[in-house]
């Protein structure tokens, strides 16, 4: 009798065991759908080169340099030095699991629209799933370039945590600010690139 039940409880067993694993399956394969989707996000080949073409005068000399980091980028090829990124630049830290994050997107986008040609809006997806990351950019309609950083190596590297994370470089390609307030609108964007990096964004 003891044989038999031990003999039902088995695949009863195994068959709960199964539902554990069922999470990271799905997930694996929500990102393999994503990569065979064409990426909302821009190539990243431009952010190395002398863009923008016409920077504002020259800030103050200060600052910070960027981190000497290399991550991917979302639509794939050559990952990108971070430190060589041309300023002036807006870079915005986000997450889809991030609720200010998908907050303030839809701004960014405006701002790397209304800016064109002043300076540049760069993403840094963090602690993602591809799957995630792409949706949020095709709901929201998110355009600008967007690195990869799974390990929080940004975070690590400028001694924060919080997110979202709004980082201004200047046109020596300087820190100028980091901002941790929470979801920005477009006005505290304007204000923040007007201020920090002499950028006046138009209306």
């Amino acid at each position: 009798m003891r044989k038999r039940l031990v003999a039902l409880l088995v695949p009863a067993l195994l068959a709960v065991a199964g539902c554990t694993d069922a999470g990271p399956e799905q997930a694996s394969t929500r990102d393999e759908v994503a990569q065979n989707r064409p990426s909302p996000f821009a190539d990243c080949s431009g952010l190395t080169t002398d863009q923008p073409s016409a920077p504002p005068a020259t800030p103050a000399p200060g600052g910070t340099p960027l981190p000497e980091l290399t991550l991917p980028c979302f639509t794939g090829g050559a990952p990108v030095d971070l430190h060589q990124i041309q300023g002036p630049a807006v870079i915005n830290l986000w997450a889809s699991w991030c609720a200010p994050c998908r907050a303030e997107l839809p701004a960014f986008q405006r701002l790397s629209e209304q800016a064109e040609g002043q300076l540049t809006v760069v993403g840094v997806n963090m602690r993602d799933t591809r799957s995630g990351a792409q949706s949020i950019g095709e709901d929201f309609g998110v355009r600008f370039p967007s690195l990869i950083d799974q390990g929080e190596a940004l975070q690590r590297a400028l001694g924060r945590k919080a997110i979202p994370m709004t980082v201004l470089v200047d046109a020596n390609s300087r820190i100028r600010h980091v901002d941790v307030s929470g979801a920005l609108d477009d006005a505290r964007l304007a204000e923040l690139v007007r201020v920090h990096l002499g950028v006046a964004v138009p209306e």
